[in-house]
């Protein structure tokens, strides 16, 4: 219902974004509660470049398009929807901290706990705010 304008694209891109951060937060969790065991190799979450690029290439313009005579054919660009990403886990095997094969800096995974925090604190106020928005024009 609400999908079709900017309330609710807004909202609902907050939602998976606040989705993505709980993941992100367990992750990071994961990776502190091993930072000593060996061979453990740290895992992170990709989200927001797909996210990014997948809002690009909806609006992104067409130079040429391309002829199909074939229902296999795959056209030049084709556009993403947003609402088909999904948070990615991914391992971390390009670097080594530790000589037991550990990669879990806890002072990184400190930060990035603390950043995320954060960043769901503001996507929370950002809710608040389209909602005081919605409950003014409702009021006024």
């Amino acid at each position: 219902m609400f999908l079709n304008n900017s309330f609710g694209r807004t909202l609902d891109i907050l939602h998976r974004s606040m989705d993505v951060s709980s993941l992100r937060q367990n992750v990071i969790a994961d990776n502190i509660a091993n930072a000593d065991t060996p061979n453990f190799k740290r895992s992170y979450v990709n989200f927001e470049s797909q996210l990014k690029a997948a809002l690009e290439s909806e609006r992104a313009p067409q130079p040429l398009q391309a002829r199909m005579t074939r229902e296999r054919h795959i056209g030049f660009t084709r556009p993403v929807d947003y609402r088909s990403v999904q948070p990615q886990r991914r391992l971390d095997y390009l670097t080594t901290t530790d000589n037991n094969g550990n990669n879990v800096d806890i002072e990184v995974e400190s930060m990035d706990f603390l950043n995320n925090q954060l960043m769901y604190t503001l996507m929370t106020n950002a809710v608040n705010q389209q909602f005081q928005r919605v409950n003014l024009v409702i009021r006024g």
